[in-house]
């Protein structure tokens, strides 16, 4: 039987097939090894990556990022720039110290050769370099864009040229483009714009960046939504005369981003020109939705910050009242999800890319199209008009309400999760870095629609996309449940009861973990399933006594069920120090089976089809657990600090738990983690923290 999916997996974008696919094969569809031979040539005759506007924020920082990932490799770096050009580079060496170690950032610096040019003429040690791969990051200007990459194709001729352009398309450049989203020296993904999916993009993809697909349209569907909510935010300023750090508070809240603050933390002065440019360009071929301020016009030549120093700030805290409130959020998410309507209506992107773009890379709380879904079709068409009565010029073009007809359709309700099976074995993706409410939703849809097709055998895993690992729970979506327990209960109870899907409704359940590390909430959910395989560098932990809350998706007992008396201490030990380990030092008591990636894909194959395997599969005791009591009677109470108290915490949560039967344990941890949530330590916590920042205007 032919594969069937829910919708099209955002890694067949990348010409890469389908995680199924790679499952079926035991191995992942490309290696970095094969494809750098490809694109630089064989180790003997490896030629170089040139990055032109290399002292540049975008440049500097993708000779780190792309230094860094090619220096196993020996593929050399030469980086060019105006010979007066600061020094760009050399300002990341920390940062590398501090990432990888002095002696290996030394070996990357090593690998990058800094040459300077006048703009007209290439210089002649070039050559030497054997160049094979441009990445051209040099200023805005059309013409001299061009002009650059005539230079290198006639010294060059069979170069690979990739633009990071903020904003031309590719038909008014001639060169394909890999547009870095900010920030530029740590952000994965980049958006792509090429007639089919390039060896150079795949080669991102097995580096373990983030390439995503885009349309060939004016500007990105980054920089749309994150200028797009600037200027937001700019047109709210003269209609109230609220000042723009305040602004940025209440956008903070809205949405979750400070444009404002991001902008002076770039650098206003080259952070405001770009934006101008973004919105210039847009404003040309869509209309006044897009078109600049006068505070921006101002600013792209001033390069002024647009927060004044601490001191300066007004002491007075007023609040909005209700009404007020009404009318920012049209303002705000009018203009957004007038701006998303027109790239709906383009289609720029996968909607899953378009989606989590603004999370990934500007901060946003949740996706745009995520957002929009919550609020449902008729809501979102009405906000759009409510910011159109505000600002009239909008409605005069770039806005496309029947786009949202779509909302109920399976792209839109499957942004997150995506699930595919071939007849017999099922495979479930998440492409979302942190467990929430959505995820949730979306998991136990992706459920229902295996069990419909009668799929009795299953694997969940990450994306090999989007999610290059998986972090655990939003804890966004716990600020409701810090005021009221009710509240807490009911997060920590359903997610427990879509976890436990996992184990009762499949006759094999296999989590599959293939990212960086599988922390909390996630590494919860994952543990449910009747095998858990991992690559074996694959970091695992509980880190929720850090924060402190009490793990609620029923780590304080589902994995003691499933471990030996013996081995009870390890688990213990996880929860309370929030220590990470590797994967494949928790064999036999966390995790089954831990590889090498294709050995671990092979294995999981194997126990999901039900293959000859060795893999012991580990039961879960229903029954109250004895002989706990007594390993967890030296822990030790609380000394005062909110660690501590979290550790008595989890300590009670796990006998307690533990104590009684697989079907009560459900309500009692659920409880247990949401009354600590109410409490002082957790409020004075990260969650905590993090809920004044954002929510406290």
């Amino acid at each position: 039987m032919a594969n069937t999916s829910m919708r099209q997996s955002t890694l067949e974008t990348l010409g890469l097939g389908s995680v199924l696919d790679i499952f079926a094969r035991g191995q992942l569809p490309v290696t970095a090894s094969d494809l750098v031979d490809e694109v630089f040539g064989e180790p003997a005759r490896r030629g170089s990556l040139v990055i032109s506007g290399a002292n540049g924020i975008v440049g500097a920082g993708k000779a780190m990022q792309l230094g860094s990932r090619l220096r196993p490799f020996d593929v050399p770096i030469v980086a060019l720039d105006f010979a007066n050009a600061p020094d760009g580079i050399g300002k990341h060496y920390g940062g590398l110290v501090r990432a990888f170690g002095r002696e290996r950032a030394s070996k990357i610096m090593e690998g990058i050769t800094r040459l300077s040019y006048d703009g007209k003429h290439l210089p002649p040690r070039l050559k030497d370099s054997q160049p094979r791969f441009l990445l051209e990051a040099i200023p805005e200007v059309l013409d001299i864009k061009k002009s650059h990459y005539e230079i290198f194709r006639a010294e060059f001729p069979h170069i690979e040229i990739r633009s990071v352009t903020s904003g031309f398309p590719s038909s008014q450049l001639g060169v394909p483009i890999a547009h870095p989203a900010f920030p530029h020296e740590v952000n994965k993904v980049w958006e792509i714009i090429e007639p089919q999916p390039s060896r150079i993009t795949q080669l991102f993809w097995a580096l373990g960046l983030i390439p995503t697909p885009v349309s060939d349209h004016w500007s990105f569907v980054l920089d749309v939504l994150f200028c797009g909510l600037t200027l937001a935010g700019l047109r709210y300023h003269p209609a109230t005369n609220m000042p723009f750090w305040k602004i940025d508070k209440y956008i903070r809240r809205q949405l979750g981003p400070n444009p404002f603050r991001a902008h002076d933390a770039i650098g206003a002065k080259g952070a405001n020109f770009l934006t101008w440019s973004c919105l210039h360009h847009l404003a040309e071929h869509y209309g006044d939705l897009f078109k600049p301020t006068e505070d921006l016009d101002q600013r792209r030549e001033s390069g002024q910050n647009w927060y004044p120093p601490n001191h300066f700030r007004p002491v007075v805290n007023w609040k909005m009242q209700d009404g007020e409130q009404t009318e920012f959020e049209a303002w705000i998410s009018g203009a957004l999800i007038q701006m998303t309507s027109l790239m709906l209506h383009e289609a720029r992107a996968h909607l899953s890319h378009l989606n989590i773009i603004g999370e990934l890379c500007a901060q946003f709380r949740h996706g745009i199209l995520a957002d929009i879904r919550r609020l449902g079709a008729d809501a979102a068409i009405n906000t759009v008009h409510a910011y159109q009565v505000l600002h009239p010029q909008a409605a005069k073009s770039a806005w496309y309400p029947d786009v949202f007809e779509q909302i109920e359709g399976v792209d839109w309700q499957q942004l997150y999760v995506n699930a595919e099976h071939d007849g017999s074995v099922g495979v479930i993706t998440v492409g979302r870095e942190s467990y929430n409410h959505d995820v949730d939703a979306e998991l136990n849809r992706a459920i229902d629609w295996l069990k419909a097709a009668r799929v009795e055998r299953v694997i969940i895993t990450g994306d090999f996309h989007l999610s290059t690992q998986m972090i655990g729970a939003d804890t966004d979506d716990f600020f409701p449940a810090l005021q009221d327990e009710t509240k807490g209960r009911d997060i920590a109870r359903s997610w427990s009861e879509t976890a436990r899907r996992l184990h009762d409704e499949f006759r094999c359940s296999v989590a599959f973990v293939n990212g960086k590390r599988c922390l909390g909430g996630f590494l919860e959910l994952m543990m449910h399933c009747h095998y858990m395989v991992a690559v074996a560098t694959a970091e695992l932990g509980m880190p929720e006594v850090t924060l402190p809350v009490v793990p609620g998706m029923e780590g304080c007992h589902w994995p003691f069920r499933k471990a030996k008396p013996e081995e009870w201490p390890r688990l213990l030990g996880l929860l309370l120090t929030g220590e990470l380990v590797r994967a494949n030092d928790t064999v036999g008591w966390l995790v089954d089976y831990a590889g090498p990636v294709n050995e671990a894909l092979k294995t999981a194959w194997k126990i999901v089809t039900e293959r000859e395997h060795d893999v012991p599969r580990r039961v879960v005791e229903d029954g109250p657990l004895k002989g706990l009591g007594s390993q967890v009677s030296d822990v030790a109470g609380p000394s005062g600090s909110d660690a501590d108290a979290a550790r008595r915490a989890i300590v009670d949560t796990v006998l307690a738990s533990c104590q009684a039967t697989l079907a009560e344990s459900i309500a009692i941890q659920a409880k247990h983690s949401a009354r600590f949530m109410t409490g002082e330590h957790c409020r004075r916590g990260v969650v905590g923290a993090a809920f004044k920042k954002t929510m406290t205007v």
